[in-house]
């Protein structure tokens, strides 16, 4: 019998035990959009040395184990992920088919939130300077 499946935060930080790059932000300041790698990649020094002058969270998109209600996001009442919830309540769908995703089978939006999780993931940027409304509220694990 094989182990379960860890499930995966689709927007982690670089520093996250189990941490890999899934992506690398490109697009535009105002409309920046995640490219998903073929491959999961390492974490290492090299890697996120790529990133600077700036924050690797601000040009790379990374996965780690969900922690659960070591989260600020996670409703450990509801086993929710409340970013997941929210993107798909706030956010705009940006693709018109599934992205193609390497951590889809794993990920926690997935599980939780499905198809229109994947729909939005594309412009989830884990770290931004995106003043709007809807990332405020997003990243506020306050707001419900």
């Amino acid at each position: 019998m094989s182990a379960p499946r860890q499930i995966l935060c689709p927007s982690a930080q670089p520093e996250s035990p189990g941490s890999q790059v899934i992506g690398v932000i490109g697009g535009t300041a105002d409309a920046p959009e995640v490219a998903y790698l073929t491959e999961p990649q390492p974490v290492t020094p090299e890697l996120l040395a790529l990133a600077q002058p700036v924050r690797p969270a601000e040009v790379f998109r990374f996965s780690a184990p969900c922690i659960h209600g070591g989260c600020p996001h996670f409703a450990t009442e509801e086993g929710k992920c409340k970013i997941a919830e929210k993107v798909v309540r706030w956010e705009r769908v940006v693709v018109d088919k599934l992205p193609a995703c390497t951590i889809r089978a794993s990920c926690r939006w997935w599980q939780q939130e499905g198809k229109a999780a994947c729909m939005r993931c594309p412009l989830v940027v884990t770290d931004s300077f995106d003043t709007s409304e809807v990332v405020r509220k997003t990243a506020d694990p306050t707001v419900l």
